[in-house]
C-alpha cells in the first residue's frame, strides 16, 4: 500500500513538472541589439537586430528586451496579448535605448516611431523616442501613436523628445491617442515629454473615442503648444456619438513651460494651455503641479453648442503662468463652454504675468451649473483674482475661497464685465461665496 502511494506522488510531482514547464515555455523573451542578427533566435547571446523583425515573433506571452543603442526604425506592434499573456516592449534593465526618426525619409506619409493600431494588452516601456521632423504642413509626426480598436496598452518610463513640424499650420505630436474607433483601457504614466516643436498639436492628447484611461506622474515641459490634451467633436470617431474623450484621471503630472508665444502658427499668442480638455467628459483633474504656461489648466470646448462636462479639477498647484491660472468657458460665441464642473482645494497663485487681465480665474462664454470652492487665489501685480466679461453664466457657485493680495496692490474682481474691488461687492455681484476670505500681505 505504502508502495502504490509513493508511485502515485511522483505521478503527481512529473505532472506539475511539465505543467510548470509548459508555462514557463508560454512566457517567450526575446532580445534585440545593435550588434545582433535577424537570422539569430532572439537569445540574449544571439540576440536580434531590428525592432520590426521582434514585433513580428512577439506573440502573446513575449517580452521583448531591447539592449542599449540607437534604432534608426519604428516598432510597429504586429500582434496582440491577452490578460494573461500580455506583450511587453522594455529596454533591459534601464539602459539607453534610443529610437530615432533622423534616417527617416520626409515624404508625405504620416509617421509614428511607436504604432499600435488595433492591438491589445501591449506594455512599452523605458525607451526614448525622438528625432523626427516634418516640412510638409498635411504630414504629422508623432513619437508614440495608439488608434484603431486598441485596448489594455500602457506607456510607461518613456522619454519623447525631438519630434517637430517645422511647417506653418503643420501638426506633431509626442503621445497620441486617436480614437476612431473604441479604445479604453489607456495607461500614459510616468513620462517625459520635452523638446517638441507641435504647430497646432499637443505634446500629449487622447482625442475621440478614448475611454477609462489615466495620465498621470508624468514631466510635460518646454514644448511650443498645448502640454496635456482631452479632446472631443473633432469628427475623429467614426461612431459620432462618441466622439470624446471621458472618463479619465490627469493627476501627479508635473507641466511647465509650454507656450505658443514663439510658436510660428500663432503669431505671439499666449495660448497654450498646460493641461486642457477641450469637450472631454468626467474628467479628474488632480495633484497635479502646472506653472509656467500660458493657461495652467482650461476646461472647455471648442465647438459651439458642445461642452466640457463633469470635469473635477481639484488640489492642483498652478502659478506663474502667462495669461491665467485656470480658465473655463469658450472664448467667444462661437465656441462652446463648461458645465457640471468643480474647481475646488486649489492653490492659485500669481498667474496673469503678462497684463492680459486673465486674472487667477478666468471664466468665459457659455458657463453653467459650476462650482468653485474652497481654492486659495492670490492676486499677482494686476490685482484681478476673477475675470469675467460674459453675462452668459447660469448656476455659478462660488463657497469658502480666500483670495490674497500684497499691500501696495489693489484687489479686483471683474465680473459681468462689472470691475470691483471689494470681496464684498463681488459676493453682491454672483450672490455667492459665503464663507469667503480677503488677506492682503
Amino acid at each position: 500500500m505504502k508502495q502504490q502511494v509513493f508511485f502515485i506522488g511522483v505521478i503527481l510531482l512529473a505532472g506539475m513538472f511539465l505543467v510548470s514547464c509548459q508555462n514557463h515555455s508560454d512566457e517567450r523573451i526575446l532580445y534585440v541589439a545593435p550588434d545582433g542578427d535577424d537570422r539569430n533566435p532572439g537569445t540574449m547571446d544571439q540576440p536580434l537586430v531590428s525592432l520590426q523583425v521582434a514585433a513580428e515573433k512577439a506573440t502573446a506571452g513575449t517580452t521583448v528586451f531591447v539592449r542599449e543603442g540607437t534604432y534608426v526604425e519604428p516598432l510597429l506592434i504586429q500582434h496582440s496579448g491577452t490578460e494573461k499573456k500580455p506583450i511587453r516592449f522594455e529596454a533591459y534593465q534601464g539602459e539607453d535605448v534610443f529610437l530615432s526618426g533622423k534616417g527617416l525619409e520626409d515624404d508625405l506619409d504620416d509617421v509614428a516611431l511607436i504604432e499600435i493600431d488595433g492591438h491589445s494588452y501591449i506594455t512599452i516601456d523605458g525607451f526614448t523616442i525622438g528625432d523626427v521632423t516634418t516640412n510638409h504642413v498635411d504630414k504629422t509626426v508623432i513619437g508614440i501613436l495608439i488608434t484603431g480598436a486598441s485596448q489594455h496598452i500602457e506607456i510607461v518610463n518613456n522619454t519623447i523628445q525631438g519630434v517637430s513640424t517645422t511647417a506653418v499650420g503643420g501638426n506633431a505630436h509626442g503621445i497620441a491617442v486617436y480614437g476612431n474607433e473604441s479604445i479604453t483601457d489607456i495607461r500614459i504614466n510616468q513620462n517625459t515629454l520635452t523638446d517638441l516643436r507641435l504647430g497646432l498639436s499637443e505634446a500629449l492628447v487622447v482625442n475621440g473615442d478614448v475611454s477609462h484611461f489615466t495620465i498621470n506622474d508624468n514631466h510635460v515641459y518646454e514644448t511650443d503648444n498645448i502640454g496635456i490634451d482631452v479632446i472631443g467633436y473633432e469628427g475623429i470617431a467614426i461612431d459620432q456619438s462618441k466622439d470624446y474623450a471621458r472618463h479619465g484621471i490627469i493627476q501627479g503630472n508635473v507641466v511647465h513651460h509650454n507656450s505658443s508665444y514663439e510658436n510660428p502658427s500663432y503669431e505671439k499668442d499666449y495660448s497654450a494651455g498646460g493641461i486642457y480638455v477641450d469637450g472631454g467628459s468626467d474628467v479628474l483633474i488632480q495633484g497635479n503641479r502646472v506653472y509656467q504656461n500660458d493657461i495652467g489648466i482650461e476646461a472647455t470646448s471648442e465647438h459651439k453648442g458642445k461642452y466640457a462636462n463633469h470635469i473635477d479639477i481639484l488640489n492642483n498647484v498652478v502659478f506663474e503662468n502667462s495669461y491665467t491660472g485656470i480658465a473655463i468657458g469658450g472664448y467667444d460665441t462661437e465656441r462652446g463652454g463648461t458645465t457640471n464642473t468643480v474647481i475646488a482645494g486649489n492653490v492659485v497663485s500669481h498667474n496673469d504675468t503678462v497684463g492680459l487681465e486673465g486674472a487667477q480665474l478666468l471664466v468665459q462664454y457659455d458657463t453653467f451649473s459650476n462650482r468653485i470652492e474652497q481654492n486659495q487665489f492670490s492676486a499677482s501685480q494686476t490685482g484681478l483674482f476673477i475675470s469675467n466679461e460674459y453675462d452668459e453664466n447660469e448656476n455659478m457657485f462660488f463657497s469658502e475661497n480666500e483670495y490674497v493680495i500684497q499691500e501696495d496692490v489693489k484687489a479686483r474682481w471683474l465680473w459681468e464685465n462689472k470691475d470691483v474691488d471689494s470681496l464684498k461687492e463681488f459676493q453682491r455681484l454672483t450672490g455667492s461665496d459665503r464663507g469667503a476670505v480677503f488677506r492682503a500681505l
